[in-house]
């Protein structure tokens, strides 16, 4: 072979690698972008990873995190690929195709629930022993410091619902209220109480609340996570001015 068919051979190599990595990227926007569960998952982790910042994680802890998230990131890049193929193949409603598509995504629910078990265990002793001080002088401060916290969100929903002109103060519209509500609850209910399991529960109960409402179809999702947002800003800012009041 002469010099230069081999050097246009490799030539031939480097761009076909070229497009296969170009491929897979393509390939992991099109999920992001089209799949609304694959952003829960990315915005999960980004929270996670932003998070484990401020802990004094090992190596092989971080590994053991980090492999978590891939693996929720790679069943759901699965799920959607068997979903789409199953939709190629055929269009009618079969129970073969029902089985795939149902197989691949208590794939993710598997997955995404060991991820789940692996945050908490990682995040469990370093919470407790972070926020045992901070805790303590919070539940010291009167309680009806939540009262004022709940009628504060209600407040700030219903003005941030007639700037932006949408839903009534009571259904849907910019930013949900439930879920404003719901975690300015659990925020509340973290600060007032020692244990991570207490806190976990009532976060689990206000993602549920949250997501109830994205499935009623009575808000969508960045609804109710800016309702999300809003509520827990607000409980915080709230149990911190009542430390010195």
């Amino acid at each position: 072979m002469s010099k230069r068919a081999e050097k246009k051979k490799k030539k031939k190599k480097k761009q076909s690698f070229v497009k296969s990595v170009n491929a897979a990227i393509e390939g992991i926007m099109y999920t992001f972008k089209s799949e609304r569960n694959m952003k829960v998952h990315y915005l999960a982790s980004f929270i996670v990873l932003i998070a484990s910042l401020f802990f004094n994680f090992s190596k092989i802890e971080f590994v053991l995190l980090l492999g978590a998230i891939t693996l929720v990131v790679i069943s759901e890049m699965f799920n959607t690929a068997v979903e789409k193929t199953v939709d190629l193949a055929t269009s009618e409603i079969h129970p073969l195709a029902k089985i795939a598509k149902d197989v691949a995504a208590g794939a993710v629910l598997v997955s995404s629930l060991y991820a789940v078990v692996v945050a908490y265990i990682l995040f469990y002793n370093k919470l407790t022993s972070l926020t045992g001080n901070l805790v303590y002088r919070i539940r010291e401060s009167e309680l009806h410091i939540t009262l004022i916290c709940i009628v504060i969100v209600l407040i700030a929903v219903v003005v941030v619902k007639a700037i932006t002109f949408t839903g009534t103060p009571l259904r849907g519209g910019m930013p949900s209220g439930h879920a404003a509500l719901a975690f300015a609850l659990a925020t509340s209910i973290t600060l007032m109480t020692e244990r991570v399991e207490a806190s976990s529960l009532a976060y689990l109960m206000a993602l549920l609340v949250a997501q109830s409402r994205i499935e009623g179809k009575i808000h969508t999702f960045w609804e109710a996570m800016a309702g999300g947002i809003l509520g827990t800003l607000i409980a915080v800012v709230i149990f911190q001015l009542g430390l010195f009041y």
